[in-house]
């Protein structure tokens, strides 16, 4: 019988790190809100379909976050620091398109600021290709929970540029 079965996994993609005992460091219950992110952090991460490396990825990262205290916590209180309270639409008015500074959705805010730390640990390790992908997005966590890095960057430049268009703010209509 011992035979039957493989002793590590095999196949196409298949990962050396062991996801069924991922999130056992996490204290308490997680509740429904703290799973949904956790998993649309994984479903954001993913790249060409890939889930299994995806969450291999998230779960690592969470790890990494682990001894620097709560992992929740710390995720949320990074994507409350990288939220875009405003952005920009693109509107027509004859003759010339505008930037028009507009109030983002709370969905949209907490989107947007769980898709750029990926976007921006990519970048990060575009720079140092020693550093894994999860290495880089535990550092952007880490420094967007601090008001620092990439991701802040996108959302200060974001918020200038709203700034910078407000004169155009009269031709919001919706």
């Amino acid at each position: 019988m011992e035979g039957l079965l493989p002793s590590r996994p095999r196949g196409r993609g298949a990962s050396t790190y062991n996801c069924s005992d991922n999130l056992g460091y996490i204290r308490g219950g997680l509740n429904d809100k703290q799973k949904q992110l956790i998993k649309k952090s994984v479903h954001i991460c993913m790249i060409d379909g890939k889930k299994t490396r995806s969450r291999a990825i998230v779960y690592k990262t969470f790890h990494r976050l682990a001894p620097h205290g709560d992992v929740i916590r710390l995720l949320i209180n990074a994507i409350e620091n990288v939220k875009p309270i405003c952005g920009v639409k693109k509107v027509r008015i004859p003759g010339i398109t505008r930037l028009v500074p507009s109030i983002t959705a709370t969905n949209r805010q907490e989107t947007l600021a769980i898709r750029w730390m990926p976007e921006s640990a990519a970048k990060r390790r575009m720079g140092k290709k020693s550093m894994s992908l999860d290495q880089c997005l535990y550092a952007e966590i880490l420094e967007a929970s601090q008001k620092m890095g990439i991701a802040r960057k996108k959302r200060d430049d974001l918020h200038k540029l709203a700034e910078a268009n407000r004169s155009f703010s009269h031709y919001r209509w919706w």
